[in-house]
């Protein structure tokens, strides 16, 4: 499970170049993404896609593979595998057979954004992306304000498109209130940038500028 850059090529650690240059075959969301980060660093390894439509039908043939003695890598499109990312139902059967699994680590979107946030950094909460559909999500953080009143206290932390964040955000605040939160965009990259204040704020200003990139957002734990 090697990890990649967020952003900035210049993140990629040694050894994660090393395992992809010593695969048998890379394995990632998106073929054309990853051949750009390839060529970046050079190396010329067959890649194949790994993604959420097709994971259950490749475990077979990857186990089938490890077993014979290939070595496999495994990355996502940008930051550590599995995280928000596809790969762990293949994770899991690997394991399962006893087939040796070792990771490289790196960068990690949300942990950069926790760190920079200036929200408390422990206890935190990943929960990934929130539900698509507005009743759903609605019900997701009406679940977690549940939680909270039943003793959960950790700063939480979702990743949202751009095409949705506006009105995530807006759920958010009528569910949260106007809490410490910040939203995070772009890092590593020249045009990073992390916006802090109330989450009230935040909502109303996103809602007016929604951009064109992911973003990760944190709201504080309820005091």
């Amino acid at each position: 499970l090697v990890s990649t850059p967020i952003g900035n090529l210049g993140d990629i650690a040694p050894r994660a170049r090393q395992a992809l240059a010593h695969a048998d075959l890379i394995l990632c969301e998106d073929t054309r993404h990853t051949a750009r980060l390839l060529a970046a660093i050079g190396v010329g390894v067959r890649t194949e896609p790994l993604h959420e439509y097709n994971e259950d039908a490749r475990i077979a043939p990857v186990l089938a593979m490890l077993r014979a003695g290939r070595r496999i890598a495994l990355v996502s499109d940008a930051g550590t595998p599995l995280v928000s990312d596809p790969g762990y139902r293949l994770v899991r059967a690997a394991i399962g057979e006893g087939l040796p699994v070792s990771a490289i680590p790196g960068p990690n979107a949300a942990v950069m954004a926790l760190v920079l946030s200036g929200l408390p950094p422990q206890p935190f909460l990943f929960l990934g992306f929130p539900p698509p559909r507005p009743a759903a999500r609605r019900a997701a953080f009406g679940t977690l304000r549940s939680a909270e009143r039943a003793g959960l206290s950790a700063t939480l932390i979702w990743h949202e498109a751009p095409h949705r964040l506006a009105e995530t955000l807006a759920d958010m605040a009528a569910a949260f209130g106007p809490r410490a939160a910040a939203g995070a965009r772009e890092l590593t990259k020249h045009f990073e940038e992390v916006r802090r204040g109330p989450l009230t704020d935040l909502a109303a200003h996103y809602g007016g500028h929604p951009g064109r990139v992911e973003r990760t957002v944190l709201v504080v734990a309820r005091e």
